[in-house]
């Protein structure tokens, strides 16, 4: 079932691909998140995405990732780009605690691409430090700026300095705002409190029906047990939701 598995870096886990199978290609990426609270915590060090290439995850030849999904049987090259799951769980603390899990898209947090959340973040920073030294400067000035630093790379790698006896690394931290929190009761009141939810983008009817198919195909007679329904993100389209109850 799964071609790798990892402790502490991305991805926690990657379902194997499937060749032969029509409905379903394998190779999704799942990160893990735990919180103890109806709030996605924060992610360290990463932006979250609804697909990743392949290749940004796989460096070298004596990757770990690549070597697990080598034993495993995988042709990592025959799926270049992968989607992107986040499983969440969320408890909420009182005399009978109540409990979310969602296996979800990462198309649900990625509704501007990073490039461009990148870029924006840093002109907000450029605006306020320009305002606050009254110093102007070209719009041009500022757009290569800006595209200067939109590639989260740059901000993963070590920068060594002279005379200096540290290191110095800048990580980044993504925080989820109202929209993007799956778990948030007022929010999406549809996800239910003791459920286990499966939550993945549709664009038109054809798409939508092809993500109930691929259910029906997995759970056969009992997937009229699911609780089927559609979720509009405020910012980023159509969800379909496949809902049991823990």
């Amino acid at each position: 079932m799964f071609s790798c598995a990892n402790d502490g870096i991305f991805p926690d886990f990657a379902l194997k691909i499937s060749p032969q199978n029509d409905l379903y290609t394998g190779g999704e990426l799942i990160e893990l998140k735990d919180g103890k609270s109806f709030s996605v915590s924060s992610f360290n060090s990463t932006i979250p995405t609804g697909q990743k290439p392949i290749s940004s995850l796989i460096r070298h030849q004596n990757s770990t990732i690549k070597i697990q999904m080598e034993n495993a049987g995988d042709d990592i090259d025959s799926l270049p780009i992968r989607d992107v799951f986040y499983l969440i769980r969320g408890i909420k603390r009182s005399a009978v605690p109540y409990l979310k899990v969602v296996l979800v898209h990462g198309h649900f947090f990625e509704t501007i691409p990073p490039e461009e959340l990148i870029q924006k973040s840093f002109l907000q920073v450029l605006e306020e430090r320009l305002k606050e030294k009254e110093v102007k400067l070209s719009s041009f000035a500022i757009k290569q700026l800006i595209s200067i630093f939109s590639e989260q790379d740059n901000f993963s790698k070590v920068r060594s300095v002279d005379k200096s006896s540290v290191k110095l690394r800048f990580r980044i931290m993504t925080e989820v705002k109202n929209e993007g929190n799956i778990l948030n009761s007022r929010r999406y009141p549809q996800i239910a409190d003791n459920s286990l939810n499966l939550i993945t983008p549709f664009f038109d009817d054809n798409s939508r029906e092809m993500e109930v198919n691929r259910m029906k195909c997995v759970f056969g007679d009992d997937y009229n047990q699911l609780n089927v329904f559609s979720l509009k993100h405020p910012l980023n389209g159509y969800f379909i939701v496949f809902q049991a109850k823990l």
